[in-house]
């Protein structure tokens, strides 16, 4: 099979970064289903992992999927050829910048029957982070309008994760506030329902001026260093702080002390890389989030597509996602 290898050592504008290169078609496990890649999402992830690699590794990189069973493992009861899935990937096994990719049956859903390819492989990963972070570590109850009068900040609404918690969180029932740095950014955030949007100043002061004086909740997707202090700020005794984005360096806690607040850390592969008892629950939520889809609920937060699986359109997409100023998904169409 056609596969792009990242090779670490360079820098990502370089040739030599990413290569076209012949693999074997992987071979399923007993709970693996082989996935024909007909698109596969690109993601921020798929940069942090492209700058650990040390000079001369090579990895096939890519996180999102969606595509054609075209094999199944002798375990695999939920899938049958030839149906459409889609699918986030592993930390562990080659991932989606392939023709091929093997994913556990417990970690893969249909595809929501109202999209295409391209526009459903936006979502798995950035979907699950969504999900996870406000319903199993925020503790918000996923149902509709379940959640009405709470709060909830996220930073960085405009990218792929804080697409998707704008959009969950409001069918939840929750008042939704995002930051957004550019104007397009912030509509991008009113069309997926943001109550209010502020800049990425003083986000306390804005969120006040705007008459939110707190909230229940904070998902920060990006930056959390530049808003620690204000996210202790504005947010309401007793409330809730979820992290995804790495840390430029120590932080204080005990800014949040008096206020009892809970902080936690949402990591869409930690059920993979743990082979926790739950591993199943995550193709629970993409088969919710398929149904919220095809009932027009949720949208799919594609932007940008590039056709063709070939190392200048990986490479391309690296570079877009190391310029900060994406808004939405962006896809490769394999």
């Amino acid at each position: 099979m056609k596969a792009i290898l990242a090779v670490g050592g360079h820098d990502p504008a370089a040739e030599k970064a990413f290569i076209e290169a012949e693999r074997p078609q992987p071979t399923p496990g007993p709970h693996d289903v082989l996935v024909r890649v007909a698109a596969a999402g690109v993601n921020p992830v798929d940069t942090k992992i492209f700058a650990r690699l040390t000079p001369g590794e090579e990895r096939i990189l890519g996180y999102d999927a969606c595509g054609t069973v075209a094999g199944l493992g002798d375990q695999v009861r939920r899938f049958d050829l030839g149906q459409t899935v889609y699918c986030a990937g592993t930390l562990t096994g080659p991932g989606s910048n392939a023709e091929y990719l093997l994913v556990d049956e417990r970690r893969a859903a249909l595809a929501p029957a109202t999209l295409e390819p391209v526009q459903a492989a936006a979502l798995p990963l950035t979907a699950l982070t969504a999900w996870e972070g406000l319903f199993d570590r925020l503790g918000f109850t996923p149902a509709p309008g379940a959640n009405t009068g709470k709060r909830l900040l996220v930073i960085g609404g405009a990218g792929g994760v804080g697409s998707m918690v704008i959009q969950l969180g409001v069918w939840a029932g929750l008042t939704v506030a995002a930051t957004a740095g550019r104007p397009e950014s912030a509509a991008w955030c009113r069309t997926l329902g943001a109550s209010v949007v502020i800049g990425r100043g003083d986000v306390a002061e804005e969120l006040a001026q705007a008459g939110m004086t707190a909230v229940e909740a904070v998902y920060c997707t990006t930056h959390m260093e530049e808003h620690w202090t204000a996210m202790a700020r504005v947010l309401a005794p007793q409330g809730a702080i979820c992290l995804i984005d790495d840390p430029a360096g120590p932080l204080d806690l005990t800014i949040f002390k008096q206020k009892s607040a809970r902080i936690c850390w949402e990591f869409m592969f930690t059920r993979s890389l743990f082979g926790t008892e739950d591993l199943d629950r995550q193709g629970f939520i993409l088969d919710r989030v398929a149904r919220l889809v095809e009932a027009g609920t949720l949208r799919t937060t594609v932007s940008e597509v590039l056709t063709g699986l070939s190392a200048e359109n990986v490479r391309a997409a690296h570079l877009r996602q190391k310029s900060g100023t994406m808004v939405g998904k962006q896809v490769i169409a394999v």
